[in-house]
């Protein structure tokens, strides 16, 4: 299944863009943080799969993997329902998919036979 990215990289902007004081309630900021937490752990997995992948070069992999690392503690920490909270996760979502991105530019393509 395709994940669904632009919905969440709109989230993640908006998220990103509030004030550390933004008044948002905390009820909708656990909703959102729980939004976020799972659509990461969604592209987590998918850079994971792609970082196993042997071509893909070994600094590509490295650097996935120090993310991976990352994604693996901060999604797996409480959400509070802070603004805080929501904004450290959108900031994993963001970080995760560049890494996705970089290990598919990273891959050679698929030869022809």
């Amino acid at each position: 299944v395709p994940l669904d990215r632009e919905p969440h990289m709109a989230l993640v902007k908006q998220v990103l863009g509030w004030e550390d004081m933004a008044d948002v309630a905390p009820d909708d900021c656990q909703q959102i943080a729980l939004q976020l937490t799972g659509h990461g752990r969604a592209v987590a997995a998918d850079v994971r799969r792609l970082s196993a992948d042997p071509t893909v070069p070994d600094q590509v992999r490295e650097l996935a993997e120090v993310v991976l690392r990352e994604a693996d503690r901060r999604l797996s920490s409480p959400r509070l329902g802070t603004v805080h909270c929501v904004q450290q996760r959108a900031r994993m979502v963001r970080a995760l998919y560049e890494r996705l991105d970089r290990l598919n530019t990273a891959r050679p393509a698929a030869t022809s036979t």
